[in-house]
């Protein structure tokens, strides 16, 4: 079977690629290390040898790729310290980069050497300002983020230089930043540099890579228009399959230890099916105990991989619950993160698990540069590959979209069915709870033996459920009733038609309280994680009433109040409103109104701005939730309006 392989290259039927894409996804078979050996014998027993500058190199993913097919990287500029130590690690004879000189520079900084004829360039700038990761945290900035005007850079370069052609690659949402206006501007800035530009979104499952990951590309020539690459897997390819999780990491010895995973979330992963993610615990799921509401994280949230299939995308960074995680409901290892990127096997990473994470997953999959690089060869260089390589036209479709909503709704499927093997656990409540508590600062909710700040005294009937919360230094008598019901005419979970939060204080603080202790009694009784998946995802339809009673009117902090008292109204909440809407709803000049925000913020209230979210527009305004959601782990708690 070796000898084999080790001949596939030099067949010289046309078709011989169409042979080694079957091998390929078959595992009878090339391995992505072995396709890369191939390819590197054949373009350096031709000769190819074509001049190349790589721009934001990062960990070396897209150098890897064109150097196996015969670009010849001269120089490499990476401005992160740790992704050149990892590109000088593997630098060498019989390694990477033998002729490269690596830059660890800032791009603003760097001045190519005009001496040197470089006949292309590659390289995408940083993504997190058009990215959807990137819009998590902060929204999207597009060409307005500091990063996102990197672009200049690779422009200023271009015009230096001169090369033949060059190949930018990026996040599919780049498309989409600042309503399409990013992507005009970009593709402007390159035309006026004298490139023709071709540029499709693709996926890298579509070219053998065991990974979905949609990468905009963008190939600029001189003289003229360029094909991009058909897929040579999946549907698309008509006859391949897929490459999929299992089979890249089958045969990879483990040496490093799994880590498993804990924290308040961990113990969920292993009732997960591969293949689904935290949405198997909701509602809409059909799941007995559901604990999280539809939408209400992102879906890369408790996510296990499907070995049967490419994953999902690899991410450079995340939360403790960002996956994928592997399907024996743990991390994985930086060996098979480096098999699902197609890393060669002796590629080496510098620093620890998350550094070499970051470094992964903020790179090209070498096995999808090598494909880039091929069609390169062929349609600028006028090199014949020893096989067919087939190329799009404008009006071809790519079915990676439509595949991606058929694989949900087999994902759907696949969960009601495991849903209906969970035995359901009936725990005993119990019906009378006292404690005492505090409230820190950061909105962090802690129990303590006696002296609290606090008492709470909680009462749980079977369709009533009572939540009081007293203030020491407060009069006994009930100050505030809030009352919540469900809008279905049905109930709020299990049997619970009513709650009744109850509180004998005005201070703003202890509003907070109140309602922390409820998120206390929702979570400690495994009814749902917090008050966000409580009250379900602000974009969609609320169907929980919200009232508040004021038995005496509050002698402090009126304004405030009558702000708060406004809230538990449907009008003001989940909404992108002008500032003029907020000051004619809550009947307040400009100049107060920010303050007014502040202050809610100050008592654990989420409030959105441009300055909290940059894709919210200038003088806009939202408050997703009419209750404090703010906690210790809130990207949005350290965030100024």
């Amino acid at each position: 079977m070796k000898e084999k392989q080790l001949r596939l290259f030099e067949l010289e039927e046309r078709n011989s690629y169409s042979l080694l894409c079957q091998k390929f996804a078959n595992r009878d078979f090339l391995t992505p290390d072995e396709f890369g050996y191939h390819v590197r014998n054949w373009s350096r027993t031709k000769g190819i040898k074509i001049n190349t500058l790589s721009l934001f190199s990062g960990a070396g993913g897209l150098d890897i790729g064109f150097e196996d097919v015969g670009f010849n990287i001269i120089e490499s500029v990476e401005i992160e310290q740790k992704f050149v130590q990892t590109a000088l690690l593997n630098q060498g004879k019989g390694k990477y980069y033998c002729n490269t000189k690596i830059n660890c520079a800032n791009i603003r900084d760097y001045s190519p050497n005009q001496n040197i004829k470089i006949d292309f360039i590659i390289g995408g700038p940083p993504c997190q300002s058009f990215s959807s990761a990137g819009r998590r945290v902060a929204g999207v900035r597009g060409i307005n983020d500091d990063r996102g005007t990197l672009f200049q850079e690779y422009v200023r370069i271009l015009k230096e230089l001169q090369p033949r052609g060059f190949l930018f690659e990026n996040v599919y949402g780049l498309l989409g930043a600042q309503g399409g206006d990013a992507i005009k501007q970009i593709v402007q800035a390159f035309k006026e540099v004298g490139y023709k530009l071709s540029y499709r979104v693709l996926d890298t499952a579509d070219y053998g890579v065991p990974q979905h990951r949609e990468r905009l590309i963008i190939v600029g020539l001189k003289d003229k228009y360029f094909k991009l690459p058909k897929p040579t897997h999946g549907p698309d390819s008509k006859d391949i399959p897929f490459f999929n999780a299992a089979n890249a990491l089958e045969g990879l010895t483990i040496e490093e230890k799994a880590s498993q995973l804990g924290g308040k979330f961990g113990h969920l992963l292993k009732e997960i099916p591969p293949g689904l993610n935290y949405s198997f615990f909701t509602e809409k799921m059909g799941h007995p105990n559901p604990i999280f509401a539809w939408r209400s994280k992102f879906s890369d949230f408790l996510y296990k991989a499907d070995p049967t299939t490419p994953i999902r995308t690899l991410k450079a960074s995340g939360g403790q619950y960002t996956g994928p995680f592997h399907w024996c409901n743990r991390r994985f290892t930086i060996s098979e993160l480096k098999r699902l990127q197609t890393f060669p096997d002796d590629y080496e990473f510098v620093g620890n698990y998350a550094i070499g994470q970051k470094q992964i997953g903020n790179s090209v999959p070498p096995q999808f540069a090598r494909i880039l690089g091929l069609a390169l060869l062929n349609q600028v260089f006028d090199i014949e590959l020893p096989f067919d390589l087939k190329y799009l036209n404008d009006s071809d479709t790519l079915s990676f979209r439509k595949l991606k909503r058929e694989k949900t709704n087999a994902y759907l499927i696949k969960a009601k069915e495991a849903i209906t093997t969970i035995d359901v656990e009936t725990t005993s409540i119990e019906k009378h709870i006292q404690y005492s508590a505090d409230l820190k600062d950061n909105f962090e909710w802690v129990k303590v033996d006696r002296n609290g700040e606090y008492t709470i005294k909680i009462e749980l009937e079977e369709e009533i459920w009572r939540i009081n919360l007293r203030n020491k230094t407060q009069s006994r008598t009930p100050k505030i009733e809030i009352n919540i019901y469900s809008q279905r005419n049905d109930t709020l979970f299990k049997k619970v038609k009513k709650i009744e939060l109850t509180s004998n204080s005005y201070i703003l603080k202890d509003y907070t309280a109140l309602w922390k202790a409820f998120e206390d009694s929702l979570s400690e009784h495994n009814i749902k994680v917090d008050l966000v998946q409580f009250a379900g995802y602000y974009q969609y339809k609320n169907e929980i009433d919200y009232n508040i009673i004021f038995h005496k009117k509050p002698t402090q902090n009126k304004s405030m109040w009558k702000i708060i008292s406004m809230l538990y109204e449907d009008t003001p909440i989940g909404k992108i409103e002008p500032i003029d809407f907020f000051t004619q709803y809550f009947h307040i000049e400009k100049n107060e109104l920010l303050l007014f925000f502040r202050e809610l913020k100050n008592i654990g209230f989420e409030i959105r701005n441009t300055k909290t979210n940059p894709e919210i527009k200038e003088d806009y305004y939202l408050i997703p939730y009419r209750f404090p959601t703010l906690n210790p782990l809130s990207i949005q708690l350290n965030k100024s309006l």
